[in-house]
């Protein structure tokens, strides 16, 4: 899955991450103060985004049965307001969607005010599944004070009036 978004910072290349990027998607993670538990185990469902051979924007997906667990969505400060964050995230939604996902959760504790635009909503630790619980971020990746929010997926090709 490799596409171009363009932006007016230029074009990037939106696609499926792999190993030779890890020390790139480590060292964004780190600059934004995000947890590196569990990239590695789970980098063949993280996208990045790509200008000029370096990577700007990054995010992941856990997948847990019927949940998964947003993770990791980072972008270089000179990138952020292109639209490559919501980007990587409505591309990760519509495979979580595609593989029967119903339910997506996510910890922050930096951008309780961004996820609510994408269709996030706070809720408390223990509405979230057992599985997912036990991920490297609920474990302890994340701090105990980290927002808990979730979304839930509509069924694909079935329209949000309908789906209820």
């Amino acid at each position: 899955m490799i596409s171009i978004k363009e932006s007016e910072r230029g074009c990037s290349t939106v696609r499926v991450a792999d190993k030779a990027d890890l020390t790139a998607i480590h060292e964004l993670l780190e600059a934004a103060g995000l947890p590196l538990a569990g990239v590695e185990e789970w980098l063949p469902s993280f996208l990045v985004a790509e200008h000029e051979g370096r990577i700007v924007a990054v995010a992941g997906l856990e997948l847990y049965e019927a949940s998964a667990l947003l993770r990791s969505v980072a972008v270089l400060p000179e990138w952020q307001g292109s639209g490559l964050g919501r980007e990587l995230v409505d591309r990760l939604l519509s495979r979580a969607r595609e593989r029967g996902i119903q339910d997506v959760y996510l910890l922050t504790t930096t951008a309780e005010h961004y996820f609510p635009r994408l269709g996030f909503a706070c809720i408390s630790r223990d509405q979230v599944p057992e599985r997912v619980q036990c991920s490297a971020e609920f474990t302890g990746a994340c701090p105990a004070s980290a927002v808990v929010m979730q979304k839930t997926l509509e069924p694909r090709g079935i329209p949000a009036t309908e789906a209820r």
